[in-house]
């Protein structure tokens, strides 16, 4: 059976994190893979492709993974690390699940998405860059003192659980599957 991959190969431009380097420049790089990786999977699909749900009743899809890792990324650096007053893009204490519950095939709706989630990646990466220590905390009220480094690891997880979410509804949508 011929499996369509999401690249020819040869033509991946993400950039492999580091075999043998320090902590910093290998977390980052696994974060940096996983985002890029997130995106492959998005790529080349208009918003009804984006907003196809999984399967009933989910109300999974990429466009909602978009806006959902949007949403992770300012609650984890702008929030949490950063001590900044950031309310919710999408999500509600009415709807706590907005984020992919209000997801509709709109091409306004997906570049918006793909725009915060774009803000937030470079908010945090800013962050993290102007940080020295990965030992600096924040605060989550769940969890109560978190260290970057921590968060850093559960951004890297968080990616890398959606990312096999996202394989499985990119193969549902055009059969593409890949890394």
């Amino acid at each position: 059976m011929s499996v369509d991959m999401f690249l020819p190969a040869g033509e991946d431009s993400r950039v492999v994190p580091p075999y043998a380097a320090d902590e910093r420049a290998t977390l980052l790089g696994f974060l940096r893979w996983q985002r890029s990786t997130f995106e492959l999977k998005c790529s080349g699909l208009d918003s009804g492709q984006l907003a196809l749900r999984a399967v009933s009743p989910s109300s999974l899809s990429l466009l909602g993974l978009v806006r959902h890792l949007a949403e992770v990324e300012r609650g984890w650096f702008r929030r949490k690390m950063g001590g900044q007053d950031a309310p919710a893009y999408f999500c509600t204490d009415a709807d706590p699940d907005g984020d992919f519950d209000l997801v509709v095939d709109d091409p306004g709706m997906v570049g918006q998405a793909w725009e915060l989630w774009r803000a937030e990646v470079a908010f945090a990466d800013r962050l993290i860059s102007d940080t020295a220590d990965f030992g600096f905390t924040g605060s989550d009220p769940k969890r109560g003192t978190v260290s970057l480094r921590w968060v850093v690891m559960h951004l890297i997880e968080e990616y890398a659980r959606h990312n096999g979410h996202a394989d499985l509804l990119r193969q549902r949508i055009d059969g593409r599957v890949g890394e």
